[in-house]
């Protein structure tokens, strides 16, 4: 059975503050008036108050007797009743026939109705309803509290709505289970329950090489990978395509991935077969995305490797490169010579200082190269990876998303060449002609590509390999653009459909206009945005002048740094004395109390949506929290903390946690985190910082790189972080993805209470597409800017001259292309606010440049503007510097932080598998907002302290304070979960300075 405090079903606090009692448990003189109307008698009066706000409180009526006394007290003083009613008279009340008529009187009164058998029946549809979407019984349930509220009907039992909940989620379940595995031949349950079963000498079920994932793309592993996607490929072929809601899909493919084989053949077989079915599709989908992944991987391996190659050869080359000047000197030298033809012809033989033919050959290879030209360093390293490369993109067969089928017929050539071993093969073989199918191509593809004739001509044929490098190129950019995409993929599917139908943008966009205060109409939102950017150009300039902290040298624009805002002398103090009176406290005490204080266990229940059987559950959840969040790992964490096995540790991992529920103890964190009034001085909670930092892997899965900045294997844990210091989001990508295509998620997700609308970021974040995408989603998008001096400003029209300040201007805005596809880009904007679609998942393929999508050129276009705004603002304001500067500042505080509680393992994720190392990042990012919040707790308390002894304290003072503190906490040591030891309950009315009367 669901538990009450995991829903939104209302109940009291046995123990309400001062707060609460005055503001729910006052009543007011009109209900004292009611009550005097509802009874005669002084007890009926007490106890139809008591009724009446006890019900505004819960939406249903207890019994008298189950009211906190401080509740009755309070109410009885406030009506002026100077003893409240005895214990024994509330129970001769209730058992009275008056309590049927007063029930009936404050319904009136309410506006509410009691739930009849109609209503059951409707409050029946409404749980099916939610089950459609709603995997997990009290989300169901919470759906049913919110119709009931709407349709003014007094709540029932709780146990009610449990019993319908889980009814409906059933029924649903079993539907679509029905619904999957009737589509089965015999044949085809056969072959599922056969993955279920273990051949003789074999270690692992094909069940469980399902679940297979790519390692790092050695020549080997990628050729064992490919494999592994055509048996999965052969599998889907004979499999249905689930009709399933995405939230239900969701659920059950991480129950399918939980279950090993011995667990999936002890179900009902409609569900074995249907998780079955929805794991091997799901797998099947991360597949053709890691085919991709798997080519780019390949062809910027062989890229990177090719420019290591040309520095290599150009320093290798330094003394034949001066010996070629020293020689063309000379040459040059005897061409002066005063004299005869014959006599300078006779000099400059003389200087040659080798063979001519030997000369020109040097000359050629210094050619071939010039221009950091790695092209040619390509062919070698190409001829071991060509296979490779081929089935990938055999695998994945991608497709144009435009019109522009040029490189879909490239992809065809590649197909027909894959067993020829010409040196050079004619266009007409392939099908294609040099002007409509190579024209895409560089002058320095071109003439590495093409074969022209002996003498004038066009070329009519190719070199094959380095046709096939081309092509591969561009493939490879157009898989990263969203120019091509992969059918059955995920991450690389055609964006394009996830975008909302003409039916569903025209009905939500003038609503999304209202409440984003973004124009919907083109012609007056371009008026509108060319009339700001000129006046905001004008303003600039007119100011330029006496602004002391900008200034424009032979065309550059330098800006000189904000004054610093030293931290204050007394703030340093009062932050020593805090230091000092923190008490002392092992990590596990701080999680402990943390999860004491915020009952995050129960956010823990089997991804099967059943009832947790763990009678430890407390405990079991503390200890994973530290295993995973401070990556101690299984092993460690149990001869770390006694009574539990590392196989214990790692199931609960496996069986109840996922990326959701992980995300929901971090905002339950984080809403309690804000009550506090601390926070309040370090920020409004309006802005937000997104940076990332990277995390080490082992070389051995796909996610791991090689990081340029950092050096090293691993990935970047992408983190937004709140004015007040805590973390809001946090996401796991490559090494080798661009952050800033992430900057928007992190807003767009957030479920706490803490809404910010301005984003900070790091250079990453400078991109035309993510200001035009932020901009179109009423995000304020304030980066830090690195190299102002080489970004380029746009006129608003080519008539604009300024005074000051003209010289940063380059460009003119193309407003007629921004008119043009603003709806194109609004139903972009309409999609992610719906949720059909991720800002990342727009911006992967915005992102990166397209010669072939007009969306994109329409975003960038639009980024021009609002980026150019953006800059003006930039040079004018040091105050948007310094707080862009400070905002920065404290995403890399709290990436330090997290690492400095990622103590175990020496830093290194330990795990190999994508989405357990998401999980390590999250359950990270949680570990690290519950010491936060812990420590803020303790600073309230040592403030309280120091102000009661007569330390002076500002609001100054408070906002130099950070709340990432360290030296009280042991991180080190024995391990001892002590869940006798006394702790406060969290007191949110705290207050640092006395309350004004």
């Amino acid at each position: 059975m669901t538990t009450l405090h995991e829903t939104a079903y209302p109940s009291l606090r046995p123990d309400p503050t001062p707060r609460e009692l005055a503001e729910l448990y006052t009543p007011s003189a009109e209900e004292q008036r009611l009550a005097c109307d509802i009874g005669k008698r002084a007890l009926l009066r007490m106890a139809a108050l008591i009724h009446l706000k006890v019900f505004q409180r819960l939406g249903y009526f207890i019994p008298l007797t189950e009211v906190p006394q401080v509740i009755r007290e309070h109410i009885a003083l406030q009506a002026g009743v100077i003893r409240p009613p005895l214990m024994a008279d509330l129970k001769r009340v209730e058992a009275s026939g008056a309590r049927s008529a007063l029930f009936m009187a404050l319904r009136r009164h309410l506006n509410v109705r009691p739930l009849d058998p109609a209503g059951h029946d409707w409050l029946a549809v409404v749980a099916d309803a939610a089950a459609e979407t709603k995997h997990a019984v009290a989300d169901i349930i919470n759906v049913m509290l919110e119709e009931l509220v709407h349709h003014r009907y007094e709540l029932p039992a709780f146990s009610t709505l449990d019993r319908m909940a889980f009814r409906a989620r059933e029924k649903s379940n079993n539907q679509y289970f029905s619904a999957i595995a009737g589509q089965l031949t015999a044949q085809t349950r056969a072959l599922i329950d056969g993955l279920l079963k273990t051949s003789t000498g074999e270690s692992v079920s094909p069940w469980q090489m399902l679940k297979r994932e790519p390692k790092r793309p050695t020549n080997k592993e990628t050729r064992t990978y490919i494999q592994h996607i055509r048996r999965l490929q052969h599998l889907v072929e004979q499999l249905p395509k689930p009709d399933v809601p995405v939230p239900k899909l969701k659920q059950f493919r991480l129950l399918a991935r939980a279950l090993n084989a011995t667990e999936m053949a002890e179900l009902k077989p409609q569900k074995r077969y249907a998780l079955a079915v929805i794991l091997i599709r799901a797998q099947h989908a991360q597949s053709m995305d890691d085919a991709a992944d798997l080519f780019i991987r390949l062809m910027q391996n062989l890229e990177n490797n090719a420019r290591q190659k040309l520095l290599s050869f150009q320093q290798e080359r330094v003394h034949k490169t001066d010996m070629l000047v020293g020689q063309l000197r000379d040459i040059l030298g005897a061409y002066q010579l005063k004299g005869s033809d014959e006599q300078r012809v006779q000099a400059i033989s003389t200087a040659l200082v080798g063979e001519v033919d030997e000369l020109l050959n040097e000359c050629d290879q210094h050619l071939a190269y010039a221009g950091r030209n790695h092209l040619p360093f390509l062919l070698q390293p190409f001829k071991m990876v060509r296979a490779q490369l081929l089935n990938c993109i055999d695998i994945a067969s991608p497709k144009a998303s435009s019109e522009d089928l040029v490189v879909e017929r490239l992809i065809q050539a590649l197909a027909t060449l894959r067993d020829n071993r010409a040196d050079t093969v004619p266009l007409a073989m392939l099908g294609l002609s040099e002007e409509k199918d190579i024209r895409w191509m560089s002058a320095q593809w071109r003439k590495l590509v093409l074969v022209k004739p002996v003498g004038k001509g066009r070329p009519e044929a190719v070199h094959r390999r380095y046709f096939e490098l081309a092509v591969m190129h561009a493939v490879k950019d157009d898989l990263k653009s969203g120019d091509l995409f992969i059918k059955y993929g995920e991450r690389y599917d055609d964006y394009r459909e996830q975008l909302v139908d003409d039916e569903t943008y025209e009905k939500e966009v003038g609503d999304y206009g209202q409440v984003t205060g973004i124009e919907t109409d083109p012609s007056v939102f371009v008026s509108k945005l060319k009339s700001a950017l000129s006046q905001r150009a004008k303003e600039i300039d007119a100011n330029f002048p006496e602004n002391a902290h900008a200034e424009i040298v032979d065309g550059r624009l330098i800006l000189s740094k904000p004054p610093r805002s030293d931290i204050v002398e007394a703030a340093a103090r009062i932050d020593g004395m805090i230091t000092e009176r923190m008490k002392a406290a092992s990590i596990v005490d701080l999680m402990i109390d943390t999860e004491r204080w915020l009952d995050l266990h129960k956010l823990f229940r089997p991804l099967a949506g059943t009832d947790s059987r763990l009678e430890d559950l407390r405990m079991r959840v503390i200890t994973t929290l530290f295993c995973y969040g401070c990556n101690l790992g299984p092993v460690q964490t149990a001869k770390s903390i006694k009574g539990l096995s590392r196989r214990q540790i790692s199931w609960l991992n496996l069986k109840y946690v996922s990326e959701d529920l992980l995300d929901s103890a971090i905002v339950k964190v984080i809403n309690a985190y804000n009550k506090f009034e601390l926070p309040g001085y370090w920020g409004t909670g309006k802005h937000a910082s997104a940076d990332g930092t990277k995390w080490n892997l082992y070389e051995q899965n796909l996610l791991s790189e090689h990081h340029i900045r950092y050096g090293g294997y691993g990935g970047i844990g992408y983190y937004h972080v709140s004015d007040k210091f805590i973390a809001l989001f946090s996401h796991f990508i490559s090494c080798g993805t661009y952050e800033g295509i992430h900057i928007l998620d992190g807003l767009m997700s957030n479920e706490s209470d803490i809404r910010p609308d301005t984003i900070h970021g790091d250079t990453q974040a400078q991109s035309y597409p993510v200001f035009a995408l932020a901009h179109l989603l009423g995000i304020q998008l304030m980066p830090r800017i690195r190299g102002i001096q080489d970004l380029k400003f746009h006129r608003p029209e080519s008539s604009a001259a300024y005074q000051n300040i003209n010289a940063l201007f380059s460009d003119v805005i193309d407003w007629a292309l921004i008119e043009l596809h603003l709806p194109a880009m609004l139903r972009v904007a309409v999609s992610i606010k719906t949720g059909k679609i991720t800002p990342s998942a727009i911006l992967r393929r915005l992102g990166t440049y397209s010669r072939k999508n007009k969306l994109y050129f329409a975003f960038v276009e639009l980024g021009k503007v609002i980026r150019t705004m953006f800059l003006l603002s930039y040079i004018g304001d040091v105050g948007l510097r310094k707080v862009i500067h400070a905002e920065t500042n404290k995403s890399e505080q709290f990436n330090g932080f997290a690492g400095w509680s990622f103590f175990g393992g020496e830093g290194i994720i330990a795990e190999n598998i994508r989405h357990e190392q998401r999980k390590v990042i999250k359950y990270n990012h949680l570990v690290a907002n519950m010491i936060i919040l812990h420590n803020v707790v303790g600073m309230t308390r040592v403030l309280r302290e120091l102000r009661d002894e007569g330390t002076e304290i500002t609001p100054e003072i408070l906002g130099g304070l950070a709340p990432f503190r360290t030296a009280h906490i042991n991180r080190f040591g024995d391990y001892t979960l002590d869940f006798r030891r006394k702790i406060g309950p969290l007191d949110f009315d705290v207050s640092i300075f006395p309350m004004k009367s």
